[in-house]
């Protein structure tokens, strides 16, 4: 028991660390390895394995052959004829995209596919006369539920398939999911069309469709020839249409009182709408705070302005403005930062001494100037999201793309059939889109490298619950749960605890931490394993009711959202998912004699 005792506190240390976000998720990931090392649970050799996996291999290929397929402007043109689906009407609109969004998800990541398809969604929905708060969460949502059907579609699916594998129970097939994932998503699809209309809020007016509604914080100062130096505050905030939350002189915050009289050099901390915050560098009074555009107006050229956001995986996230550097390493300057109240992980005030202090989370919204060859070069950085032209700044290279597209299908093809091992076709066709140029070198290795160490770490923690035999401890409480209410009350709390896990993890952890749970639950009640596999696999696809999804943190700023619009619409289409997988995962995998609810 004390094995069991230990692993078991490891997992809850783990949760709670994956929860409050007090430290990066890889980092916890690394943690929990190691503790299991240190404490003996397993040796090093197993403790480090997860990393060498095969499918891990794989998914780093994965996501490396999706930058060849963006590269090539593969993506942008689907995003493009997207955009042209606005002429359809709100509701041919909504519906194209979720079923175009949904099919590039069944084989492409979700969180890339919303990140590519945001832009064009954005352009569709003002065309269609949508706001884009109906539009937003339903297109997250649709890259979800497009990956419950095949087994590229999410890499939960493929580290499932790894570790059944691994036990001797044979890996997913590739359409084996399709049977209960795809009615699921189908009728998921139908739901979301039915209540989006009805439940999503319309809070935003047309002018802020284009952006111009936002709270953007921003820094200016008084130049010394400025004819501000003796005016209140007050009449500042009148003549600008801005709030003045802190005034900075000689090193010194002064509360912002509308009597306060500015002085030459004062700094000034600002919070307003983008158009106002713009305004400003059209005014001789007043100067914001970056050096870049100072540079390109001297020369008489007019720098480019765009808004982008933090993705989820960015290694922006956690670091502030000043370590962000974004000048030296990009050249580009940071004129405004959006964050949305709810997204304010930590209580810290967006109301700094510097806008340089500021730290940055997922979700942020940046106002960036700089050289249009400078904003070409960030559109394909992953550490940022380019919302505005980003179709016009990159420059795929469109000869590429049936090629990169006959790459991507063959490494999948090669490798689901047997002809070669998975890892190996995966990174055979990374080199073949290096070769032939459809992906730059030094584009493969700008992937999300949270998801290749954090799934390797989660590996090792499934080896030890089973090792330990916290995975049969557990199993054995669900039998008795099954005493009472049969094996599919079982499917329920195994799918529905995967549901709520996935919240504070990541899918794929959850799933890991469930499945040995499940697998041990299926032996002692006598019923094919594989049901409760399937449905763990499944169920780790159906957390719609936060944003804390990674696709659904990309769609939350943008869309103006609030916490309580993602239950609204994603807690129907959760208990409607789980429903239907109840039904239907004991019919495509059927528990067997005893398995008979």
């Amino acid at each position: 028991m004390t094995g069991i005792a230990l692993v078991l506190g490891i997992v809850f240390i783990g949760i709670v660390l994956f929860s409050i976000e007090t430290i990066p998720l890889e980092v916890t990931a690394l943690s929990v390895v190691c503790l299991l090392a240190l404490t003996g649970v397993l040796t090093p050799a197993e403790a480090f394995a997860g990393f060498s996996n095969e499918t891990v291999i794989f998914i780093f290929a994965l996501l490396a052959m999706t930058e060849g397929l963006s590269a090539t402007g593969v993506m942008h043109r689907a995003g493009n004829g997207l955009a042209h689906l606005g002429r359809l009407g709100p509701r041919g609109f909504l519906l194209g995209l979720m079923v175009l969004v949904a099919l590039f998800s069944a084989f492409v990541p979700n969180t890339v596919t919303t990140a590519a398809f945001l832009p064009a969604a954005l352009r569709g929905a003002k065309a269609a006369g949508l706001r884009r708060s109906r539009v937003l969460m339903p297109l997250a949502f649709a890259s979800i539920l497009g990956g419950m059907g095949f087994l590229y579609g999410t890499s939960t699916n493929l580290v499932v398939s790894a570790r059944l594998d691994a036990l001797g129970l044979g890996p997913i097939g590739l359409v084996e999911l399709s049977p209960a994932g795809l009615p699921a998503a189908l009728l998921g699809v139908a739901l979301v069309l039915l209540l989006a209309p009805v439940v999503l809020p319309t809070r935003t007016s047309v002018s802020e469709e284009e952006g111009q509604a936002r709270d953007f914080i921003t820094e200016a100062y008084v130049p010394r020839r400025s004819r501000l130096p003796g005016k209140q505050l007050s009449w500042l905030q009148r003549w600008l249409g801005l709030e003045v939350v802190a005034v900075i002189r000689d090193d010194q915050r002064l509360a912002p009182e509308p009597a306060v009289v500015l002085e030459p050099e004062d700094r000034l901390v600002l919070i307003g709408r983008r158009r106002d915050i713009l305004r400003i560098r059209h005014l001789r009074g007043l100067v914001l705070r970056h050096e870049l555009e100072v540079r390109e107006a001297r020369r008489g050229r007019e720098p480019v302005i765009a808004e982008a956001l933090v993705p989820p995986a960015s290694v922006l996230a956690g670091t502030t403005v000043r370590d962000a550097r974004l000048t030296e390493r990009h050249g580009v300057s940071l004129l405004a930062l959006h964050r949305h109240p709810s997204l304010q992980v930590q209580p810290e005030p967006l109301t700094p001494r510097s806008l340089r202090g500021v730290k940055l989370h997922p979700g942020d919204g940046l106002l960036l100037a700089g050289p249009r060859e400078r904003l070409r070069e960030l559109a394909r950085d992953p550490s940022f999201l380019l919302l505005l032209n980003v179709e016009e700044m990159a420059v795929p290279r469109h000869s590429k793309a049936w090629l990169a597209i006959s790459i991507f299908l063959t490494a999948l093809v090669i490798g689901s059939v047997g002809l070669v091992p998975l890892s190996v076709a995966g990174v055979a066709g990374v080199l073949l889109m290096v070769l032939t140029g459809c992906l730059d070198p030094k584009h493969a290795f700008r992937i999300d490298w949270r998801v290749v160490l954090l799934i390797g770490s989660m590996m090792a923690l499934g080896v030890a619950m089973e090792k330990s035999g916290a995975g049969l401890f557990l199993g054995g409480l669900a039998a008795d749960v099954a005493g009472v209410g049969g094996p599919r009350l079982v499917l329920l709390c195994l799918m529905l605890l995967t549901v709520v896990l996935s919240i504070p993890m990541s899918n794929q952890a959850a799933a890991l931490v469930m499945l040995p749970v499940g697998l041990s639950a299926a032996s002692a009640l006598g019923v094919n394993p594989r049901t409760f596999a399937m449905g763990i696999a499944l169920a780790a696809s159906c957390s719609f009711i936060t944003p804390l999804e990674p696709s659904c943190m990309l769609v939350y700023g943008p869309g103006r959202y609030r916490f309580s619009d993602f239950l609204r619409l994603g807690g129907p289409l959760t208990a409607l998912m789980l429903a239907m997988l109840l039904v239907l995962v004991p019919w495509a995998w059927p528990m067997g004699a005893h398995g008979v609810g």
